[in-house]
């Protein structure tokens, strides 16, 4: 137990790193080996919803990277783009970057985020939060400047922006914790840190 990491986060997200170094938050992170599409095709097939999709996915994270750190708190997250009940994926290129963007211009999509915190077999705690997002009619012009500027980042993500970039510049209205947008119901999550004393209190 003593040798054990403060927190482990079960993911290979840059955002949803650069959320806890930002915060201060002690961790390492080791990423979850997980067929994503496999899971969601069969929640799918079951009419989970999108909430429920993320919920299950950052719970078999943290689960499948537990054994590997006994003892430790890990945190297992995951985020689904849900425009009118489709779900998207993260895009494996820019070009497959620019067609969700131009799928996603001029609509409302939601962003559904899920936090699931375990200690070896045990489920510790969990949030889902969802955030709504409306995309301007940009010009073809622009996603290709955009693209141009943010590069193989388009397909970091589900939605290929970062709000916290030059992403932001692809919305007319934002509704929701940015936190949330960005990969993770962070003020939750640091909340139990805190109550677990990872973080000071």
């Amino acid at each position: 137990m003593s040798d054990a990491p403060a927190l482990v986060l079960a993911s290979k997200s840059f955002g949803r790193r650069a959320m806890l170094e930002n915060a201060g938050v002690p961790f390492v992170a080791d990423a979850a080996q997980v067929d994503e599409a496999a899971v969601k095709d069969a929640l799918k097939a079951e009419n989970a919803t999108a909430e429920q999709a993320a919920e299950t996915l950052a719970e078999l994270k943290a689960k499948r990277v537990a054994p590997r750190h006994s003892g430790a708190l890990v945190v297992g997250a995951d985020s689904i783009l849900d425009l009118d009940g489709e779900w998207f994926d993260k895009p494996e290129d820019i070009a497959g970057a620019r067609d969700h963007l131009m799928r996603l211009r001029g609509r409302r999509h939601r962003i559904v985020s899920a936090a699931v915190l375990v200690r070896d077999d045990a489920r510790l705690w969990h949030q889902t939060d969802a955030a709504t997002l409306e995309m301007r009619a940009f010009s073809e012009a622009f996603v290709d400047d955009y693209l141009a500027r943010v590069g193989e980042r388009a397909t970091q993500s589900v939605g290929a922006y970062q709000i916290e970039g030059p992403g932001v510049q692809l919305f007319s209205r934002i509704q929701g914790d940015p936190f949330t947008i960005i990969g993770m119901p962070l003020l939750p999550l640091l909340e139990i840190l805190r109550q677990h004393a990872v973080i000071v209190p």
